[in-house]
């Protein structure tokens, strides 16, 4: 699917390397104040152990580089990560991929969202999601939003 100056695509095993950098990145720009780059061991490892095993993925690809991405399992309706490159955000390569997923997970979505991050918050209210409740990220254990998306 081609939309403006991006186009989506499902993940490649050689995708990985950008996708993470990308993830870390994009981590990076949001809470500048952690060092995510010591994270990476643990981000590669739950990313080939955790989200390529069971979700499907969409990358969004620019100029022949990933743009973005989200990963959403279908069978537990669980969107684990979208992730944008910071100088693309504010562009509909977000709302793009979200649909991709409601696409993908058509009986709804859940996911969890830092309660810090309203951003983010405000981005799933604007496109139909709803507060479903508060937790505790069991990785990280800061304090999160429950929301959830119902067709």
């Amino acid at each position: 699917m081609s939309v403006a100056n991006f186009t989506l695509r499902g993940y490649r095993v050689d995708d990985e390397d950008a996708a993470i950098e990308l993830w870390r990145r994009t981590w990076q720009a949001h809470y500048a104040h952690l060092n995510f780059t010591d994270r990476l061991d643990w981000w590669r490892k739950r990313w080939q152990n955790e989200l390529v095993p069971t979700a499907s993925i969409v990358v969004a690809e620019s100029s022949g580089a990933i743009a973005g991405f989200v990963t959403i399992d279908a069978r537990t309706a669980y969107l684990d990560q979208i992730v944008v490159a910071p100088e693309r955000w504010g562009s509909p390569i977000a709302a793009a991929l979200l649909e991709e997923a409601k696409r993908i997970s058509p009986r709804g979505i859940e996911l969890m969202v830092n309660k810090d991050n309203a951003r983010a918050i405000r981005f799933y209210e604007k496109h139909g999601f709803a507060f479903a409740g508060e937790d505790k990220n069991p990785v990280s254990g800061r304090l999160v939003n429950r929301m959830r998306w119902q067709p």
